[in-house]
């Protein structure tokens, strides 16, 4: 009759060469170790009643190759994760540049900004322009320019809000090189 091994035995067997086994394929001497601690554990846990019904070395072995296995995957899978984040950052950055590079296009080589924005308060119409200069340019307040103007503050209110949006669409493609 075979004479079984107690735990104590077998761990002492086989216990480096299947770390030895699971570094060959994850490489880190600790992620080797606690996969086949892990192992061990859970084959103490059960051994007294294991030992009898199965090959216990093959066992081991393939409990380690799957380990890895797993192991391996879920690195790929975080790998791949972080290639994607890296790669989106990149475009990002590479959107951001391109970006920039287009500001100085416009504010340095093509562009008057002080002329742009004038010609688009003068496009505006006159009542439109007048309470924005009011507002803007020389700082009075929204009641001051409702008296000069002998019109409601709500009016001034609603011309401000017009002056704004026109304002914003005629600016618009300026604005987006600063957003």
């Amino acid at each position: 009759m075979k004479k079984h091994l107690s735990y104590e035995e077998f761990y002492k067997q086989w216990y480096f060469r299947m770390k030895s086994f699971a570094r060959e394929y994850v490489v880190s001497e600790s992620d080797a170790e606690d996969i086949v601690q892990d192992i061990f554990l859970e084959l103490y846990e059960s051994y007294p009643s294991f030992v009898f019904h199965v090959n216990l070395v093959g066992y081991v072995y393939t409990s380690v190759k799957n380990r890895c296995i797993d192991l391996l995957r879920k690195r790929i899978t975080e790998q791949e994760a972080v290639a994607h984040i890296q790669e989106e950052y990149v475009l990002r950055l590479r959107i951001k540049f391109d970006s920039l590079e287009a500001l100085n296009d416009y504010l340095f080589d093509n562009v008057d900004v002080e002329t742009v924005i004038m010609n688009a308060i003068e496009s505006l119409p006159e009542r439109c322009r007048t309470i924005l200069i009011c507002s803007k340019l020389k700082g009075m307040k929204q009641k001051e320019i409702a008296q000069e103007l002998n019109i409601s503050v709500k009016t001034v209110e609603n011309q401000m809000s017009i002056a704004y949006k026109k304002l914003h669409e005629l600016l618009s493609k300026y604005l987006e090189l600063f957003s």
